[in-house]
């Protein structure tokens, strides 16, 4: 395979919403660039995007797919990704390692909702990004209203470098930059380059003179030449638009028909000369502090962005070269584990296919095999200078699921499978929920779950079920309260005895200490599962030895691990411990243990237990024609609406909802909104039930 330095490897990654046609238009690249033969389909299930059984199941992308295509003398790296934000984990690793983003936009529908999610995280890591408006051949296209789509999205930074015509009955695109007409056949391919008509003249000019002065505006030096000349030629205007695309400040426009072949080659000529490649990107900073410049003469490093299991290969580690050169039999250092990794194959992948290679420059993207200790966001270096990368930071999951399987045997099974789920796609978040017993797993939505739940049962053999998961409630109190509690137990010869007299009162942040106690000793437990235990010594003459208060703090503990109420949780509580009884020979520490959690345990009932639920912060992204039916829907969750915020076009609202409520929020939400709206979720605080919730519940235990 033909190499290629820093200066000549592109790496573009593909997004947009739904059915926006990506696929469709990296199928058709690679077919311009000659490297297959034949273009495949989404509806055949034969392109090189998406070969995944799941994906031909569901005839759309479920993960993102590196691929390459070669144009004049330019490598071009291509990552083509889902569509829907279930899958928002591969769209988000995937834009972190692309130096280019081109996001496809439906020319029948516009900029769609899908499209503004990814846009949040394209600006947020503000890379250069171009657009290109798809289907402009269909009879519905809507070019204009997509254009100003696009421009309310990027805030009137978007740039027309072309437009759609019809000239004669045929497909035509008029390019401002190059000021040419691309005439094409109705199969398309390669197209005739003419004149611009008479009739098309005017509007190409006006759009050719708004783009030279966009060009001028990013460069200083452009700008005082614009001035000079009242123009810029072909060259300063590639200059000048490069300067506003690495500055995340310019984004230009194309058109295209991916599916019949019109203006894909022009497109990849477009990335060619002004895409930034490797040597134009300023040097990253380390989490060491070290500057990375994008140089072979610098130590090697690399940076994993996604992991891929398959049954015949076992683990596949994709990475992209942020600095040096990588051979193969090259030995790095991983930085989160320290151990050594042996790059014994390297490879070039286009979806399933795997192309070997002996080296990778600074810039490219590969592809490894079997790596022991690597996992997704690992860097990899050489050199004795530790270089650990930024890593990708995911989306909290918006629902959670209780996990199982039918048969007990099946459990290291399934627990086997998840750990390499969450290892493919770290959007998926699995752990164990001690008070409730049950494996819980979170993820992005429910069609998420829905390939999750495909995948165990046809890669790993594993039918699981997911339920509702039970609401971690916590118990406190709301008053004061004094118990005591004597154990005795004679059984023949040593027995056992103690009697404990506690006081207990709940607790919060900055309260005085208590009155009327002679305060011995003072210990502050910060729980486990959250909030505070103050443990006070307040015995008097010895009544209780010191040497048994550690297992009256155990029995303690051990009734607030499973609360009277619900079994649930117990916090913020402070216990004074200020009068009991031992035995010269029959008291010991199990016996101070059983004495204190049953005295604990009266005392808790007998100060008005209060049940606490736990609230998370959610936020709602909805278009404004549909926010009353959004509000109606939360306010049937018991949520507390904090405030609303204006975006483009949409209306932000942010309020509490109790986890309880929040099961099933994101079909509804996506059901009451035809998929227009998101949501985020995070876990707040924990505030007390209503009482009825509290009866109810209480009667279940």
């Amino acid at each position: 395979m033909k190499e290629f330095d820093e200066k000549h490897i592109k790496n573009i990654v593909l997004v947009g919403a739904h059915h926006s046609g990506k696929t469709t238009m990296s199928e058709t690249m690679l077919f311009e660039a000659g490297l297959i033969n034949r273009r495949g389909t989404v509806e055949n299930q034969n392109t090189v995007s998406d070969y995944q059984d799941i994906e031909h199941e569901r005839g759309t992308s479920v993960y993102a797919t590196p691929l390459h295509t070669e144009w004049r003398n330019y490598k071009i790296n291509i990552i083509d990704t889902p569509g829907l934000d279930d899958f928002i984990g591969e769209i988000i690793s995937s834009i972190n390692v692309a130096d280019t983003v081109v996001t496809v936009v439906n020319g029948r529908q516009g900029v769609e909702v899908g499209t503004e999610i990814i846009w949040n995280y394209i600006d947020k890591y503000r890379k250069a990004s171009l657009f290109v408006i798809n289907h402009i051949d269909h009879l519905n296209l809507k070019f204009d209203e997509s254009y100003k789509s696009i421009n309310n999205l990027v805030s009137n930074h978007a740039v027309k470098i072309q437009f759609p015509v019809k000239i004669d009955g045929a497909q035509g695109i008029v390019d401002v930059l190059k000021m040419k007409l691309y005439k094409f056949k109705p199969e398309g391919g390669k197209p005739e380059k003419l004149p611009i008509p008479k009739e098309h003249a005017e509007l190409a000019n006006k759009l050719h003179n708004e783009l030279v002065e966009k060009a001028a505006e990013n460069d200083d030096e452009l700008l005082e030449l614009f001035f000079e000349k009242g123009t810029l030629n072909e060259d300063e205007m590639r200059k000048g638009i490069k300067a506003g695309m690495l500055n995340h400040e310019l984004f230009p426009v194309f058109c295209i028909s991916a599916l019949n072949d019109m203006g894909t080659g022009r497109l990849m000529g477009f990335i060619d000369n002004l895409a930034p490649a490797a040597a134009d990107l300023k040097p990253e900073l380390s989490l060491e502090g070290q500057e990375l410049y994008p140089k072979k003469e610098e130590p090697t490093s690399l940076f994993v962005f996604k992991t891929l299991y398959q049954a015949n290969l076992g683990q596949i580690t994709f990475f992209k070269v942020k600095s040096g050169e990588l051979n193969v039999n090259d030995k790095l250092t991983n930085s989160r584990t320290g151990e050594i990794e042996t790059m014994n194959q390297l490879f070039i992948m286009d979806g399933k296919d795997r192309n070997p290679v002996n080296k990778l420059a600074v810039g490219d993207i590969g592809a490894t095999l079997k790596l022991k200790y690597t996992e997704t966001n690992d860097t990899l270096y050489s050199g004795k200078e530790q270089i650990t990368l930024k890593v990708i930071n995911y989306p909290e999951p918006r629902i959670t699921k209780a996990v199982s399987t039918a048969s007990s045997k099946e459990d290291e099974k399934l627990s086997e499978a998840l750990k390499k789920i969450h290892s493919q796609d770290p959007t998926v978040v699995v752990s164990f929920s001690k008070e409730t017993k049950e494996q819980l797993l979170g993820c992005q939505g429910e069609l998420h779950l829905a390939t999750i739940d495909w995948t165990l049962k046809n890669v790993y053999g594993v039918e699981a079920t997911f339920e509702k998961p039970k609401t971690p409630y916590r118990e406190t109190i709301q008053k004061a309260s004094t118990a005591s509690y004597r154990h005795k137990k004679q059984s023949g010869g040593a027995g056992q005895f103690a009697e404990v007299h506690i006081k207990i009162e709940p607790w919060f942040e900055g309260m005085p200490e208590p009155e009327g106690f002679n305060i011995r000793g003072k210990e502050v437990v910060d729980l486990d599962w959250g909030g505070t235990l103050v443990f006070y010594n307040c015995i008097v003459g010895g009544v209780i030895d010191a040497r048994y208060l550690p297992s009256v703090l155990k029995g303690v503990l051990e009734v607030m691990e499973a609360g009277p109420l619900t079994n649930s949780y117990i916090r913020d509580v402070r216990i004074m411990v200020y009068d009991g009884k031992m035995h010269a020979v029959d008291s010991n520490d199990i016996s101070f243990k059983i004495a204190a959690a049953h005295a604990f345990k009266q005392a808790f009932l007998n100060a008005s237990p209060k049940l606490l639920e736990p609230i998370n912060e959610v936020v709602v992204k909805v278009p404004e024609d549909m926010v009353g039916n959004v509000m109606t829907d939360l306010q049937s969750r018991r949520s507390i609406i904090q405030g609303f915020e204006t975006g483009d076009n949409c209306q932000i609202l942010k309020c509490q909802i109790p986890v309880a409520e929040l099961f099933g929020y994101s079909s509804d939400l996506r059901s009451i909104t035809q998929g227009k709206a998101t949501f985020n979720s995070k876990f707040s605080c924990y505030e007390p039930v209503p009482a009825n919730v509290q009866n109810q519940l209480a009667n279940q235990n």
